[in-house]
């Protein structure tokens, strides 16, 4: 069973390889182009997998390493919504142009099914929380709008190709191996670096904002769950959160109390493009894909400081 990742090197697809080695008579192929993934992200995983240094942009480069591969994970992208607005041409490339290719090589490999890393980007401000599927996108970014494109190609291809496809609108990761340092981090991988350096961060905004939150490990397991789904799960589209809400003071107050230190925030300007609040209804996920997280936020948190504590 041969699985293609895009993004394999980066934080999310990392986690995801780690997941898909583990299964019987599993080869990953790993393609990234490195430029915000690492080899080291995948250091020390076992079993048959290998790392090819590509680039979804070029077709040609990419579509011969998806030759005789059964599905496809498709995480690569330019995943930030300041970047997206400051310079929306790369995000343009990568998330749209770079998506059809790598639609287009697993419809011309066979491929049997793919799986897509959507945005929870793509609803932006609802009135109604927490945000289920069949509500009317109303993206606020470039980067939204490139996802939610995604989502519809990935669409076009399952009726129009044949492909089997399933897209899953990911809600704020966060984990192990995400990198502080990156223009493309979340918030909670900066929030553990100030804690570890014991210097307050900054809140852009009121720090009222809300987020769904969700642990890393739990994202790969629904990306497997998507893998192997009955096939009417095909052509949609799934909330891959955990259907809990934390405001960005709640968290640094939480983390604060892990480490049993005191440092209030400074506060900064609210991001253009930022989204107030994000929740995720999971029902859907849950009765047609089996979406079960096994970890609180707290124990996520605590995770995933033990491992910034050890490789900072």
């Amino acid at each position: 069973m041969k699985y293609v990742v895009t993004g394999g090197a980066g934080f999310i697809g990392s986690s995801v390889v780690r997941l898909l080695v583990e299964q019987p008579g599993a080869e990953v192929l790993a393609i990234d182009n490195l430029r915000s993934g690492k080899e080291e992200n995948l250091a020390g995983v076992p079993g048959k997998w290998n790392l090819a240094n590509a680039d979804i942009r070029d077709y040609e480069a990419i579509a011969p390493l998806f030759a005789q591969a059964d599905y496809v994970v498709h995480l690569a992208a330019i995943p930030s919504v300041p970047v997206s607005i400051k310079d929306p041409v790369p995000s343009h490339e990568v998330n749209i142009n770079g998506t059809f290719n790598v639609l287009q090589a697993a419809k011309v490999a066979g491929v049997k099914r793919l799986v897509y890393a959507a945005s929870s980007s793509a609803y932006g401000d609802t009135e109604v929380l927490p945000k289920v599927e069949t509500m009317r996108p109303l993206p606020k970014s470039p980067y939204a709008a490139q996802k939610l494109m995604g989502e519809h190609y990935c669409s076009v291809f399952h009726s129009c190709f044949g492909l089997e496809t399933v897209a899953l609108r990911f809600f704020n990761v966060f984990g192990p191996r995400q990198d502080p340092g990156s223009p493309y981090s979340g918030v909670l991988s900066l929030f553990m670096t100030c804690l570890l350096e014991k210097r307050p961060p900054t809140l852009f905004g009121d720090g009222g904002q809300t987020r769904d939150f969700t642990f890393v490990e739990d994202v790969a397991g629904l990306v497997l769950k998507a893998l192997q789904a009955p096939a009417t799960a095909c052509g949609k589209v799934f909330n891959a959160g955990n259907g809990n809400r934390y405001s960005l003071l709640e968290t640094w107050e939480m983390l604060q109390k892990i480490e049993g230190v005191s440092l209030p925030p400074n506060f900064g300007p609210q991001r253009e493009g930022d989204v107030r609040d994000s929740q995720a209804d999971t029902r859907a996920a849950t009765a047609e894909l089996g979406h079960d997280p096994q970890f609180t936020f707290e124990e996520g948190l605590r995770q995933t400081l033990a491992w910034y504590r050890d490789n900072r």
